[in-house]
């Protein structure tokens, strides 16, 4: 059963932060939305022609993985139910996959900072919201 909430919560977490990027996206013209969907530097899937919902649905099937591996990793120091260690992990994560924008033509270049802010802002959110969930989650009966 915590397989499925913690499968739910990444699904959840993954919906917000793809709204809030694709939001930030339509106000600002900064495609960061793209960023999130974007598999151009993956080498197989960078040669399919993907409908955007397959791209955002892998999005989630990477926000589940995330949200699996995180909890594993935290719950060994115990820190598993709280929400910093979540928001500072998804932070750097989002520091780390800002770069892969230097392999698409269609995500915001690499020094903008515009779009670099709003994409770790998006990040640090994600996180905050899978600490929260997981909080929940930790007062729900099994």
């Amino acid at each position: 059963m915590k397989r499925l909430k913690l499968a739910f919560i990444g699904i959840i977490s993954g919906l917000f932060l793809g709204a809030f990027l694709w939001g930030v996206q339509i106000i600002t013209t900064k495609y960061v939305y793209i960023l999130l969907i974007n598999v151009d530097y993956i080498p197989v899937l960078k040669e399919w022609n993907m409908h955007p919902i397959t791209e955002l649905v892998l999005h989630l099937i990477v926000s589940v993985i995330v949200v699996f591996v995180l909890y594993a990793i935290f719950k060994r120091w115990d820190m598993q139910y709280r929400v910093l260690p979540y928001v500072l992990a998804n932070g750097v994560i989002g520091i780390l996959l800002y770069g892969t924008t230097a392999f698409s033509t269609r995500t915001p270049e690499l020094l903008d900072y515009f779009a670099i802010f709003y994409w770790i802002i998006g990040h640090l959110l994600y996180g905050v919201i899978v600490g929260i969930f997981l909080q929940k989650l930790e007062r729900m009966p099994s």
